[in-house]
């Protein structure tokens, strides 16, 4: 029999109610003949909570008891949709992630899947049952201490189990109905993407959309298991068939440009009058990179004279100020006139497989957005993607401008 990995988000599983409705989901895809594992989180703002509890016991927490503690709220709704589906005549019990095992790495809160060994899921379909499996988290073997994994670790476990039954696809349930060409909040023209590519949905994650984690969609793309993005709110009896995610030779016809992408999470740092000589990057970007600061834009300017440079540089809004002390610290180092910075930016991104075979494609933007009275603070570009950073009193005049720009108004 086919399988599939079904996976519902916090807000899909939010009480009782909601979790019968993932029964019924569940249920229909029985129905059609599918051996089904089904992924969740935990309820809606359970994790915020059980997060809250380990601080107010103590600031410097553990990290393993933290884990031991914030992986709870899985295993409760994971109990509760085994009992709503075995009430329907379904034959399902929960899974622990230690009890598969999804063994991971020691990276207690931030861990990395290893290995899953699926023979005793493989055991349980043999039985005819659901698997109901507790998402974000796995098992240190040498430890033995549960491990979680972090922001979108469920989505995580999703695609990586999906990988290891061998499952035909892998249904990713949301509060919304697919992936759409940008913030339908922002664009209310915005159209939903019936398919798109891994590499465009990994540049779309990575950029600012919210739809999916980074980490689930590289999984994706590294072990080609298609991802559908669905809703959980839909009807289970009438249920849409959203966004699928999957390879480019399986999509007929593709835009030039797929999706318009942004991100208020940036800061821009800039350094004046830095002195031009060898050494003098690594010295600025160095000491960043040792606190796991990720840097991304980054332009470099040369004076008349060519003995300074200017260099600016973004950074995420949250690391702004450590990294301004970071290169404070650095200063005789680098030996930098000044340092200037702005929080009130954003970064508008264009993806398209499109770009590799079509010239001019950034060109045309930069243009509309000049017209538009939009100045460009910094540009980065990749095979698939350029990205504009802005002021971002202009962030919607410029992602509704690149959506109308590139025909995805009637997508």
């Amino acid at each position: 029999m086919p399988r599939l990995v079904m996976k519902f988000g916090g807000t899909s599983v939010a009480n009782v109610d909601r979790i019968r409705n993932v029964a019924a989901h569940v249920a229909r895809e029985v129905a059609a003949g599918y051996e089904v594992a089904v992924v969740v989180s935990a309820m809606s703002g359970k994790t915020n909570e059980l997060v809250a509890w380990v601080k107010d016991a103590n600031d410097l927490y553990d990290e393993t008891e933290y884990d031991a503690v914030v992986a709870s709220g899985e295993l409760i709704t994971a109990g509760l949709l085994a009992i709503a589906l075995q009430k329907t005549g379904i034959k399902a019990r929960s899974w622990q992630g230690w009890q598969i095992p999804i063994e991971t790495s020691n990276a207690h809160g931030s861990a990395r899947i290893e290995a899953i060994d699926p023979k005793n899921l493989d055991a349980g379909f043999a039985r005819g049952e659901v698997a109901v499996i507790a998402g974000f988290q796995g098992v240190h073997t040498e430890t033995g201490r549960v491990a979680t994994l972090g922001r979108g670790g469920s989505d995580t476990s999703a695609v990586a189990i999906a990988a290891a039954i061998g499952a035909e696809r892998c249904d990713i349930y949301t509060d919304v109905d697919g992936v759409y060409t940008t913030d339908p909040r922002v664009v209310p023209k915005a159209q939903r993407m019936e398919r798109v590519t891994f590499e465009e949905m990994l540049e779309m994650a990575s950029l600012g959309a919210k739809v999916l984690q980074v980490r689930s969609v590289e999984l994706a793309m590294v072990h080609r298991v298609p991802t559908t993005v669905r809703s959980s709110f839909d009807p289970p009896d009438a249920a849409r068939p959203g966004t699928l995610i999957c390879d480019e030779d399986a999509i007929v016809e593709q835009q030039i440009i797929t999706g318009i992408a942004f991100s208020k999470d940036e800061a821009q740092v800039t350094l004046r009058s830095v002195k031009d000589s060898p050494g003098i990057a690594a010295a600025i970007f160095g000491p960043l990179a040792d606190a796991n600061i990720n840097v991304d834009m980054i332009i470099q300017t040369v004076s008349g004279d060519q003995s300074t440079t200017d260099m600016t540089f973004t950074v995420p809004a949250a690391d702004y100020q450590r990294s301004r002390a970071i290169l404070d610290a650095q200063r005789e180092r680098i030996q930098f006139g000044q340092i200037e910075g702005a929080t009130d930016v954003v970064k508008v991104s264009a993806i398209g497989v499109g770009m590799r075979s079509h010239a001019g494609v950034a060109a045309k933007a930069f243009r509309a957005l000049a017209e538009k009275g939009i100045n460009i603070r910094a540009i980065t570009t990749s095979e698939i993607k350029f990205s504009v950073l802005i002021d971002a009193a202009y962030t919607e005049l410029a992602v509704r401008t690149l959506h109308s720009l590139y025909g995805l108004d009637q997508a």
